[in-house]
């Protein structure tokens, strides 16, 4: 016995939008699963992948890299991922075993490998190892959209246009935001771009935008500092007349703060300029969860506060 003719006109829909979805892969794939370490990376992931992508972030506001851990919550991440994205450089020092090992299963990429070595910070005191900060400068930081749109379409080729196009859209918005820190850079006269703060993250800042950057820590905050230290920046502090320093959102201010005693003891009044996003973003859902809001935060905070 046929069907009656309005059953079969009521199915034709229901085959036609299977047909489309089935000639849209973007329609029917499911986001990838993409877990990063940091969220500027996490940024970098949402910008170039969009809705292709579910994105995430290990280390969350506040959290500093340097002494992070792994939790038993980040290994059930970790393994279930389609990639994984990092820094590398040494930045997430003690999850390096863990990244190691998860390579083995999941397709793990270092994002600024994307960077030309050559215009890495390499500095003495780094003992041959490689600043890792490198999103302090937002012209390098572009790297790292290429590297993700490359490690994207590997996994997703189909998809490699869409990835491409969002790729060069982001770089365009970082092209202007490098315009804008230069422009606010300019406002502050040589003399005054001096900035201080607890560890030595702003390295690729200072020399990308013409500041002398001053760190109370050293490249990692797991570095020890000792009376001496703050001895020595507190006499640059009252000789150069410096007016402002700077806490990060990820470093206790305990460093700063004895600082700020230091240079009142010698009778120079030295203020904070402010709080600076410097190895972790702020609060999803605020501008400085991103990682051009921070870029924007960072250089308008440190312009008004060193000001003459």
């Amino acid at each position: 016995m046929s069907k009656p003719f309005f059953q079969g006109f009521a199915l034709r829909p229901i085959f036609l939008a299977l047909c489309l979805a089935a000639a849209s892969p973007w329609a029917v794939a499911a986001p990838l699963q993409v877990t990063v370490t940091i969220g500027q990376i996490g940024d970098v992931a949402k910008a170039v992948g969009g809705e292709q992508v579910q994105v995430t972030a290990l280390m969350g506001p506040g959290v500093d890299p340097h002494l992070y851990k792994a939790t038993q919550g980040d290994l059930k991440k970790l393994s279930e991922a389609g990639i994984v994205l990092y820094n590398g450089l040494h930045l997430e020092g003690r999850m390096a075993d863990v990244l190691v090992k998860f390579a083995r299963q999941v397709p793990t990429v270092q994002v600024t490998e994307s960077i030309p070595q050559d215009l890495l910070r390499e500095p003495p005191e780094f003992n041959g190892n490689y600043d890792p900060h490198v999103w302090f400068d937002v012209s390098l930081w572009a790297y790292t959209a290429d590297r993700v749109r490359d490690a994207l379409t590997e996994l997703r080729p189909e998809q490699g246009a869409y990835f491409a196009d969002r790729a060069k859209a982001y770089r365009a918005e970082l092209a202007t935001l490098e315009t804008y820190v230069k422009q606010r850079a300019t406002e502050l006269p040589e003399s005054a771009r001096v900035l201080v703060t607890a560890h030595d993250a702003f390295g690729y800042f200072g020399r990308a935008y013409g500041f002398e950057v001053l760190g109370l820590q050293g490249i990692s905050t797991a570095s020890e500092y000792g009376l001496q230290d703050v001895s020595k920046l507190v006499d640059v502090l009252v000789a150069r007349k410096i007016k402002a320093v700077f806490v990060e959102s990820s470093v206790s201010p305990r460093s700063i703060e004895a600082l700020l005693e230091g240079a009142r003891a010698k009778g120079h009044d030295v203020k904070i300029g402010g709080q600076l996003f410097s190895d972790a973003m702020g609060e999803p859902g605020t501008p400085e969860g991103t990682y051009i809001g921070m870029v924007r935060h960072n250089i308008d905070t440190i312009v008004e506060a060193l000001k003459p």
